[in-house]
């Protein structure tokens, strides 16, 4: 077996991302975007749904525009899904949205990929698939995503997908390709992300507060010590299966713990700190809401960034 690599040293300030939920028209949402890039982060994020959980009846734009427009409008932050799933993307035509995004946004494109989940708008585009045939489809999606990105024509005949002169001029101005960062949990979709990511992004281990026994700080400190162990688990995947045996990027969007990031500064801080000394070279919180799910002041971001230094 081999033997799992010893953790890298911490990054002395781990490079911040945000996501943006699509939510507001291009009129409002820009400004949102901007004040990103005025704020210093260092990558800016939204959903790949066609609706999502609580929010499924409220505005919902479709992200490769709105990517789009965020590129046009900004000139240095990078841009990213989190995440773009086959639950409604066929490699072929979404290959041709990654490569004009890339172009809009000068190579800045980051593509955030995941198997795709089991909620509200799975089942939109027909039946969803179990969790086992989701996790081979994700092998193939990312498998001919690679291939379709990094050659100028492909052919692909598999179980989910084809592809049949498939071309791709010019290709995208990241080289080899865009940079995938792959969300990945359990141990094949980790395989996927330490084969063909040059990140790993994680929300940490998948419970509620209710499920640990105690206060939130209990469900807090279960989550921390579960994503401790994922960690390790992925260190090991790519060091046997990651070209050269080199760790990708591990990006952790803090707003998978039981507490949201922006509850408060001390909240914030002592999130980036924590992941920081687990060897994440990325976080990612969400833009705050006015009200329901990441409700939260702008204020308080403002805050918690100048406590961090930027």
């Amino acid at each position: 077996m081999t033997a799992t690599p010893p953790p890298a040293p911490a990054p002395a300030s781990p490079r911040l991302g945000v996501v943006i939920l699509p939510q507001e028209r291009w009129a409002q949402a820009r400004h949102v975007w901007r004040r990103a890039e005025e704020y210093g982060f260092d990558h800016a994020w939204t959903y790949d749904h066609l609706a999502w959980r609580s929010l499924a009846d409220e505005p919902w734009f479709a992200t490769v525009p709105l990517l789009a427009a965020a590129a046009a409008t900004t000139e240095r932050i990078r841009l990213g899904t989190w995440v773009a799933s086959p639950n409604f993307r066929h490699p072929v035509p979404f290959a041709k949205d990654v490569m004009g995004l890339d172009d809009v946004a000068g190579g800045r494109f980051l593509l955030g990929i995941g198997a795709g989940g089991e909620g509200f708008d799975a089942g939109v585009l027909g039946p969803a698939p179990t969790r086992g045939e989701r996790t081979r489809r994700f092998e193939e999606f990312v498998e001919v995503l690679d291939r379709l990105l990094t050659q100028p024509v492909t052919e692909h005949e598999g179980t989910f997908y084809a592809a049949h002169g498939a071309r791709m001029h010019p290709g995208t101005l990241a080289r080899p390709r865009t940079p995938f960062v792959v969300a990945a949990n359990g141990p094949r979709a980790m395989a996927v992300a330490a084969r063909f990511g040059q990140g790993w992004a994680t929300y940490g281990p998948l419970f509620a507060p209710e499920d640990v026994e105690g206060p939130v700080g209990a469900a807090q400190e279960a989550w921390w010590a579960g994503l401790a162990e994922m960690v390790a688990q992925f260190r090991e995947t790519a060091a046997r299966l990651a070209p050269g045996g080199v760790v990708p990027n591990l990006y952790l969007n803090l707003d998978g713990a039981p507490v949201y990031s922006l509850e408060s500064v001390d909240t914030l801080v002592e999130g980036v700190e924590r992941a920081t000394a687990l060897g994440f070279t990325d976080v990612v919180v969400h833009w705050p809401r006015a009200e329901g799910i990441y409700a939260g002041s702008e204020d308080t971001l403002r805050r918690g960034l100048a406590a961090l230094g930027r």
